[in-house]
């Protein structure tokens, strides 16, 4: 990349060095850390509770379908908002409005006080519009993440530093259901809604006292709750008809009615800011490649969990320290990718990232119906190591490819396509285990897991070209 694009890229104030940096000689890496935490605690909040949801309708007098909106609730949220955050984020800075300080400090408070609530709830109802509300402001957290990493690095030290957010937040996704369970038998289902809090007060005491005061907040108005209110009725209809179709396949023409909100969405003049983006950046196929990950990881998890409890005999406990060998390889390798990003360039690292995990998650697909914990564990290692190569370069690809006065959106477009992978994976390897039947419905479902994932290699392996018709700039390694 040349060096003006290089200072373009580091954003607004001196070359290379973000706007919004701390002040008085703290390290920035005090940011990424917080940014980290945070990302962890909102994909651990957005999977803990369904180890909960049988406790939680029988302690509320609830059906188990009614009690899936804690978790509903909170996912649909987050995926409908995202992008309506994004554009508040940027717009609100290209007028002066929104700064990075307040906007910490109302999700980081928000998320805290609607979890707080969540944990008080006398009856479901409660419950789920604290846990919608909770959603909203996890949404926006999820936006704020890596532009804080953005603004605190330099550039040259931007791929070690989004490797954190992105080695910590699957890493939270995976180890959700392992620390509900403890949670849920020792303390009760409340518990399980109150562990973020934590976390979140020493992000508060942190970016109160590390960023430095400049900016506002400023009313969003009506476009992003049109946004949300189509994206979100796309992403219902589309889970829906999933996951009914096990009882009824004709439940899958219900995913058609997620094409005309989608399409009305494209075609709204609101729209343009974010297509723009996609198209200037010439890194749309990473957008794909990003959902398409975490779809096959989530459809992977999903189905091994079920699979090895219900057809290998092990125990919640046993199956939980299984699992983990996935977020532990992908913790060990995370920082690597970070390193290797900085010094072989982003795309090279993600490609074999990828490629790792394809082929870990392929050799699970292949394995016969005889599992035992050791077949299973070093394969799940292979996968996560893979990821841990993959998931700071990605998102270092997207933002630094991002313009400057648009990583809200950048990062907005990330975090959806990551949750809709999260949410739609699971869902379709359900469907598929379903209408298969439970004999072939594992191998099915992991089958659909490793396609997925070798998709994500084949999109980001594809050069997208810019307006101008030359292919997107490769962020040059750091110098040394």
């Amino acid at each position: 990349m040349p060096h003006a694009e290089r200072d373009a890229a580091a954003g607004p104030g001196r070359p290379d060095e973000p706007d919004d940096a701390p002040t008085g000689g703290r390290s920035p890496w005090i940011l990424v850390a917080i940014a980290g935490a945070l990302s962890f605690t909102a994909l651990l909040d957005m999977n803990i509770v369904n180890m909960a949801l049988a406790t939680i309708a029988t302690d509320l007098d609830v059906s188990p379908s009614m009690a899936q909106w804690a978790v509903l609730g909170y996912q649909l949220a987050v995926v409908s908002l995202l992008l309506p955050a994004g554009r508040w984020l940027d717009g609100g800075r290209g007028t002066g409005g929104v700064g990075l300080r307040p906007a910490l400090l109302l999700a980081v408070s928000g998320f805290a006080v609607c979890g707080m609530l969540a944990a008080l709830a006398p009856w479901m109802a409660w419950l789920a519009v604290a846990r919608i509300a909770q959603g909203t402001f996890g949404a926006l957290l999820f936006v704020l993440m890596p532009v804080l990493v953005v603004r605190a690095v330099p550039a040259s030290l931007r791929g070690r530093a989004m490797s954190v957010p992105a080695t910590l937040g699957p890493l939270g996704a995976v180890t959700g259901p392992a620390v509900g369970g403890v949670l849920l038998d020792a303390f009760g289902w409340r518990a399980v809604l109150l562990v973020k809090l934590p976390v979140c007060l020493a992000a508060l005491l942190v970016v109160a006292r590390v960023l430095p005061r400049r900016g506002g907040l400023v009313a969003p108005g009506r476009q992003p709750l049109t946004d949300a209110a189509l994206v979100g009725g796309a992403v219902a209809a589309l889970l829906l008809g999933l996951t009914l179709a096990p009882g009824a396949p004709a439940w899958l023409l219900l995913g058609l009615a997620a094409v005309p909100p989608l399409v009305w969405w494209t075609r709204r003049p609101a729209t343009r800011p974010v297509l723009d983006v996609v198209r200037a950046s010439g890194v749309a196929g990473v957008y794909g490649a990003v959902f398409s990950l975490a779809a096959g990881f989530a459809a992977m998890h999903y189905v091994v969990a079920l699979r090895l409890q219900s057809g290998s005999g092990l125990s919640a406990t046993a199956t939980g320290l299984t699992v983990l060998a996935f977020p532990l390889a992908m913790g060990v390798m995370g920082p690597l990718g970070g390193r290797l990003a900085d010094r072989c360039g982003p795309r090279p690292t993600a490609i074999a990232g990828a490629c790792v995990t394809a082929f870990g998650l392929t050799l699970l697909a292949l394995h016969g119906d005889h599992w035992t914990q050791a077949d299973i564990t070093w394969r799940l290692a292979l996968a996560g190591a893979g990821m841990g190569l993959y998931g700071g370069p990605t998102q270092t690809l997207v933002m630094t490819a991002a313009p400057p006065r648009a990583l809200g959106v950048a990062g907005s477009l990330v975090q959806l396509s990551r949750s809709l992978g999260f949410a739609v994976g699971p869902a379709l390897a359900g469907a598929a285990w379903g209408l298969a039947g439970r004999a072939d419905g594992a191998r099915y479902g992991l089958v659909i897991s490793a396609v997925a994932a070798w998709l994500c290699v084949l999109l980001l392996a594809t050069r997208r070209r810019t307006p101008s018709g030359k292919p997107a700039p490769a962020p040059e390694p750091a110098a040394r």
